[in-house]
C-alpha cells in the first residue's frame, strides 16, 4: 500500500485546479474538503474524485469562476444560485451563511440550487461547531437506491449529516448516506475486482447481487426507513431549490462530462447559545459521549459517529493517505507531479 503526504499532495492539486482556470475559492474549497475526507478514512468521496472533477471542470460541467451571492429571504433563511459551481464552494459559501443568520436568529437554513457534487457531507456541517452552532448538511443525488418493493432506483444516495460541538475533542460527526453504502464504494470494488458485500447492491432485475459489475441500484439503509429518509433529503434539497428531483438527475460517471447537472443541497445551522450555554451543551455531550464509549464491547469497542473517522484521521495525518496502485494511476494521469508525493 502506498501513501501520499498530504501537505504536498494539496499543494499539487492546486496547481492542478488553477491550471485549467478554477479561481482560488473553488479550488481551495475543493481541495480542503478532498484532503479532508481522505485524511478522514472516507476514501469514497475523497481525492480519488480528483481525476473526475478535474475532467468534469475542463469539459465545461462545473464553472470555473462563478460569483456566488446569497440572498436572503426571512429573517432566518436565505438561498443561494450556485451557477454550476463546484459544490464545495458553493457549500461552504452556504453552510457559512446559515451560521449568520443562526447567530441573528437562532436558526439558520440556506438551500442552494444549479450545483455540482458537493464530495463529502462532512466538510460543510464540521464548519458550524467551531462557530457554537449544531451543524448540518444534506444532499440530492442521481437515482441510485431502489425503491422499497420495487425492481429499480429512485433516489439518490441522499445524505444527512449532523455535527455538534464536544468539550475535548472534535466534533460529534454523523455522516451518512440514506443508502446501505455509497455507490463510490460499489465502483471501488469494481476497480479492485472483488465482490460486494451482501445485501449492498441489486442488478437490473432488481434481485440482490455481489457482484459489483451487475450492480444498477443500491439498498437503502434500513429497508423502508432508509428510504424515506432518502426522500426526505430530497424534498429538502430538490424541492425547495424548485430544481431537478430524483430521475430527473443526471447521473455522475456516465452522462456526458460536459452536462451539467444541476444538484440542490440544504443547509441548516442551531445557534445553541439561543437555547443553552455552549460549554454546558459541549460538557454534557461530552459526558454522553464518553458514557457510551466506557460500556463494554466484543468484539470491538464502543464507538459514537465519528470515531472510525478521527481515528482514521489521526493515523492517517502521521502516516500518510494510503493509496492502491489503480488510484494513483489515475491521479498521475492526471497530474504527472503527484508522484513527487508519495512517501517512501
Amino acid at each position: 500500500m502506498l501513501r501520499l503526504d498530504s501537505k504536498r499532495l494539496g499543494v499539487r492539486m492546486l496547481t492542478r485546479l488553477g491550471s485549467v482556470g478554477v479561481d482560488p475559492e473553488s479550488a481551495n474549497h475543493v481541495v480542503a474538503s478532498l484532503i479532508q475526507t481522505s485524511l478522514r478514512g472516507v476514501d469514497s468521496h475523497g481525492i480519488q474524485l480528483f481525476p473526475h472533477y478535474v475532467r468534469a471542470v475542463t469539459a465545461g460541467r462545473i464553472n470555473a469562476r462563478p460569483v456566488l451571492k446569497i440572498v436572503q429571504t426571512g429573517a432566518s433563511s436565505a438561498t443561494l444560485d450556485a451557477m454550476d459551481a463546484f459544490g464545495h464552494h458553493a457549500g461552504a459559501v452556504a453552510i457559512d451563511a446559515a451560521v449568520q443568520l443562526a447567530k441573528s436568529s437562532g436558526v439558520g437554513a440556506v438551500s442552494v440550487g444549479e450545483s455540482t457534487h458537493f464530495g463529502a457531507a462532512a466538510y460543510f456541517a464540521l464548519r458550524a461547531p467551531n462557530k457554537g452552532c449544531i451543524g448540518f448538511s444534506f444532499t440530492n443525488a442521481d437515482s441510485l437506491v431502489k425503491a422499497v418493493n420495487a425492481s429499480s432506483p429512485v433516489f439518490g444516495t441522499n445524505p444527512v449529516c449532523f455535527t455538534a460541538p464536544l468539550k475535548n475533542e472534535d466534533p460529534l460527526c454523523l455522516d451518512m448516506a440514506t443508502s446501505l453504502v455509497s455507490w463510490n464504494k460499489v465502483r471501488n470494488c469494481r476497480i479492485a475486482g472483488t465482490e460486494l458485500e451482501d445485501g449492498w447492491a441489486f442488478d437490473g432485475a432488481g434481485v440482490s447481487t455481489r457482484d459489483a459489475t451487475a450492480a444498477v441500484s443500491l439498498s437503502p439503509a434500513g429497508g423502508y426507513k432508509g428510504y424515506g429518509l432518502g426522500m426526505m433529503v430530497e424534498v429538502l434539497c430538490g424541492l425547495l431549490a424548485d430544481g431537478p428531483v430524483a430521475r430527473e438527475l443526471l447521473p455522475m460517471f456516465t452522462a456526458p462530462i460536459e452536462a451539467r447537472r444541476k444538484i440542490s443541497h440544504f443547509f441548516m445551522a442551531i445557534d445553541i447559545e439561543k437555547f443553552v450555554a455552549v460549554d454546558r451543551f459541549a460538557e454534557r455531550l461530552q459526558h454522553l459521549v464518553d458514557g457510551i464509549r466506557s460500556m463494554p464491547g466484543e468484539p470491538a469497542p464502543v464507538m459514537v459517529p465519528g470515531d472510525p473517522e478521527k481515528n482514521a484521521f489521526r493515523e492517517r495525518s502521521a502516516l500518510g493517505i494510503p493509496i492502491g496502485q489503480a488510484l494513483l494511476d489515475s491521479l498521475v494521469e492526471t497530474d504527472p507531479s503527484i508522484l513527487e508525493t508519495i512517501l517512501q
